[in-house]
């Protein structure tokens, strides 16, 4: 089968793209703009990827198209698509059809934490000699790919809420039928897809209904919105975790520079392990994996023994270099929860030096302001912030942060690093967050530092 992909460049797309290679099709794609690390997968996979979206590349006829969704009305290939009548499908569509068929699918959703919870829960399994199959919205150190097929019953798949495509708007884990579920949290975001956190309930509502009997769902306790949330049905097995004595999973948190973890499993058989994520809510998305896990009969101590190898996932906290005693690191987070949780955790492990925040508001949720009264507080933990205002920011950033003089915002990003490179010395900790490309900040920091 020949399939060819819109918005194959994707961390979702050019995983299902690898899944399509190993079960023997024909790959091909197109992307407006390819980026490492997907574009650097895509060309060791042989796969060809078109840039832009000419309609010429799909004569002659591919035998489907998988649409991303980030593709709407409008989009030349997909008016293509519609007028010239070529089956398509989206991606989740298909990885339901031609992946999951068969297997105990493991999907990790809720607002933070799922690509850790997710990474650590595979390499749980791998460590355990299960050799489970994923599909992950980052690349997995410990395997340097974001998917494989695997070769065992086992799935892990992080089960993002966000809409399937332009013509299916549930959410994209409708179509993964787990028959266990992480919801680790549940707050407001998406704004551009969601009017409100009730809509957002709703789907995972409607997720919780196709579930079986037999199923297990993993919550974290407490949680009044999740409480929300099951309150309108649940069908399936429940259990909570979390760090007090109602949890079916309990875990206790040693921080520091060297953190560990306890646990007490729901049998009552209790584990521990050091640990080489950072941070409380780390121990949050440990718990969730090893409970998971265990429905593949992963005992507790097992589970922990994979974090003394664990390599965790690009951009979680990841360290991109030091010059000159400055440490610059790189993070995915953009939501003023995950922003205050990941200076938090790197602010306990430290002994001593400075936090640098630099951060870009890139989000559709953060441009649109949803979060502009919690955002100040976010950056709280840092000595120092400095923010790259977006051009098209819907909401005065500036009156916001009138007030906060440790506060910097720049709307160049050459201008911004200038002053971080003139703010940092010895000791200090720089920590970038953005869940885009963020102009090569962090590269550009360092050659600046080296310079």
């Amino acid at each position: 089968m020949h399939l060819h992909i819109l918005g194959i460049g994707g961390t979702f797309m050019a995983g299902l793209a690898r899944l399509a290679v190993a079960l023997g099709h024909r790959v091909t794609g197109s992307d407006q703009a390819l980026y490492p690390p997907m574009s650097t997968q895509l060309e060791e996979l042989g796969v060809v990827v078109s840039e832009g979206y000419d309609p010429a590349v799909l004569d002659p006829a591919p035998d489907v198209v998988v649409v991303g969704n980030a593709l709407a009305r409008g989009n030349p290939a997909v008016e293509y698509v519609l007028s010239n009548n070529l089956p398509y499908l989206s991606g989740p569509d298909w990885l339901e059809r031609h992946v999951l068929p068969g297997r105990h699918v493991i999907a990790i959703a809720g607002t933070h934490g799922k690509t850790t919870t997710a990474t650590l829960a595979t390499w749980m399994l791998e460590h355990a000699g299960l050799a489970p199959g994923f599909l992950v919205g980052g690349v997995l150190e410990n395997f340097g790919v974001s998917a494989r097929l695997g070769d065992s019953p086992w799935f892990v798949i992080e089960a993002d809420e966000y809409d399937t495509a332009f013509f299916d708007k549930r959410s994209k884990f409708i179509h993964y039928h787990p028959r266990t579920l992480v919801i680790n949290n549940l707050e407001f975001d998406h704004a551009d897809i969601f009017e409100d956190l009730e809509a957002i309930q709703t789907q995972f509502h409607h997720l919780i209904r196709t579930l079986p009997r037999e199923a297990v769902i993993l919550r974290p306790h407490p949680s009044p919105t999740i409480d929300e949330l099951l309150a309108r049905g649940c069908w399936s097995h429940v259990q909570r975790f979390g760090d007090t004595a109602e949890c079916d999973w309990r875990f206790e948190w040693e921080d520091g520079s060297a953190p560990r973890i306890r646990l007490t499993a729901s049998d009552g058989t209790m584990a521990a392990a050091a640990t080489p994520l950072l941070g409380l809510h780390n121990a949050w998305n440990v718990t969730a994996a090893a409970a998971a896990v265990a429905v593949a009969g992963v005992a507790p101590a097992t589970a922990l023994a994979a974090l003394a190898d664990f390599a965790s996932v690009k951009r979680r906290l990841e360290l991109r270099g030091e010059v000159g005693g400055i440490r610059v690191y790189d993070d995915f987070a953009h939501h003023p929860t995950a922003i205050a949780a990941t200076i938090k955790a790197l602010r306990g492990s430290l002994n001593q030096g400075r936090v640098l925040a630099v951060l870009e508001p890139r989000s559709n949720t953060m441009r649109m302001g949803i979060h502009q009264e919690s955002l100040a507080a976010a950056l709280d933990g840092a000595e120092r912030a400095f923010i790259l205002v977006p051009g098209d920011l819907s909401w005065d950033i500036r009156t916001v942060m009138a007030t906060r003089e440790e506060v910097e915002l720049y709307t160049d990003s050459g201008r911004l690093i200038e002053a971080v490179a003139r703010e940092a010395r010895a000791g200090d900790h720089v920590l970038i967050m953005s869940n885009g490309g963020f102009e090569n900040v962090h590269q550009r920091l360092l050659d600046r530092l080296a310079a």
